[in-house]
């Protein structure tokens, strides 16, 4: 019987898992490049991190040092010991910067002391340091997390982004892409050469399906993430504005860090809305759900975010923008979502789930969040991602068998 694992896309090396299962169960020596140790992209390593010790492979980490703060630390701590090749932090710029050069040395030598078979670079920061070091039979995996894929299409910075990426595939043995939305950017604006190509969701534990328990007089909107212009919060800050003219006396609460706090503090002010609105800094996702009637999710840009599984597995009522890959997480039920940029379209998509009948937003948010648990499992994106790199392994020996073939040249009778 054939079985895929991930999905292949059209134009990609196409390698069935089951020719996969040899190079698959032997033990990789992995090391992980990334930025900043935290969001989304800092749980999607920290859990891979986890399952790939757990199933015998070697795991180290390479990320920055300025960014993570306290609880940073202490996500990378408990961690540890599921390191066997190590935790270097060294100071990474979030832009371009010449101190890229001092990094991406201490990448490849970190790379080399290790005897590291696979870079996997996470976001642009990572996966430009990962495939640039690598070197030799070392295997170079790259993971967006959305990242430079998210800029406007069109605009300079996307040009130079996409040319950059473009540059960098040449030096990618395999693509795991953690949505078919940045997937598909990639193949719309980078295109070839071919590599293996994957699409592998992220996943949750079974732990994270379990029922919150409302704290009593909760707040009635919750935002949980980064405090930026790109996560759409003006457009919340006016929707709020509209529900609460319409005599709906609404509370949100705002929690996360990021570089338009102060903007974000300066606009609630001018809006009237001071005691409305409260701001606290990042915590657990599940206590922080527990103090929220309904999560909202404004983005402008996103790639699959775990704030919305997380939620969504939690069957926590959700108002979400119809951006990157939110869709592929709502499945079926992606009709609920709402145009981005549009504060009119925010405040219908919270009226409607205000409005609605407790029998009736129960079922549909215990719909979605039975669908989650089939979709997104966290052993399934472990395994894949392992099947990837088996699969590039062995892509690459075919390129060099296939090269051997041609030197030698046809055979004489």
């Amino acid at each position: 019987m054939e079985h895929r694992s991930g999905i292949d896309l059209a134009g990609t090396d196409i390698v069935d898992a089951t020719t996969n299962d040899a190079r698959s169960a032997q033990r990789y020596r992995i090391l992980h490049v990334f930025r900043a140790p935290v969001g989304g992209l800092f749980r999607h390593v920290v859990d891979l991190a986890r399952l790939q010790a757990g199933s015998g492979h070697a795991v180290g980490i390479v990320c920055d040092s300025t960014t993570g703060g306290e609880r940073g630390a202490r996500a990378l701590a408990e961690l540890m010991p599921s390191l066997e090749l190590g935790l270097i932090r060294i100071p990474m710029r979030r832009n371009p910067h010449l101190t890229d050069w001092a990094c991406l040395r201490t990448v490849g030598e970190r790379a080399a002391q290790v005897g590291a078979d696979v870079l996997h670079g996470h976001g642009a920061k990572g996966g430009a340091y990962a495939r640039l070091a690598a070197a030799g039979s070392t295997i170079r995996a790259y993971t967006p997390h959305g990242g430079s894929y998210n800029y406007r299409p069109g605009s300079l910075l996307h040009r130079l982004y996409m040319g950059a990426e473009g540059v960098l595939a040449r030096r990618t043995d395999a693509f795991l892409f953690e949505s078919e939305y940045v997937a598909g950017r990639h193949r719309a604006f980078v295109g070839g050469p071919e590599r293996v190509t994957r699409i592998v969701h992220n996943g949750i534990s079974e732990a994270e399906f379990a029922p919150v328990e409302r704290v009593q007089d909760p707040f009635d909107l919750l935002y949980v993430g980064e405090l930026r212009e790109a996560k759409g919060l003006p457009y919340l800050l006016k929707a709020l504005v509209r529900l609460r003219a319409e005599g709906r006396a609404l509370r949100l609460l705002l929690v996360g860090s990021g570089p338009d706090a102060e903007i974000l503090r300066e606009t609630v002010a001018r809006l009237g809305l001071a005691g409305a609105v409260s701001f606290e800094p990042p915590q657990a996702i599940r206590s922080v759900l527990a103090r929220g009637r309904i999560l909202v999710v404004p983005s402008l840009a996103e790639s699959l975010p775990y704030v919305v599984l997380e939620a969504a597995a939690a069957a926590q009522p959700l108002v979400a923008t119809r951006v990157g890959g939110i869709p592929e997480i709502f499945g079926s039920a992606a009709h609920d979502l709402v145009p981005a940029r549009d504060s009119e379209a925010l405040a219908a998509g919270i009226r409607k789930v205000l409005d609605d009948s407790p029998e009736r937003l129960a079922a549909k948010v215990g719909g979605l969040s039975a669908s989650i648990r089939q979709r997104f499992s966290l052993d399934r994106m472990g395994s894949e991602v392992v099947s990837g790199y088996a699969a590039a392994f062995q892509a690459r020996e075919g390129r060099r068998s296939a090269g051997r073939r041609e030197i030698a040249g046809p055979r004489t009778a």
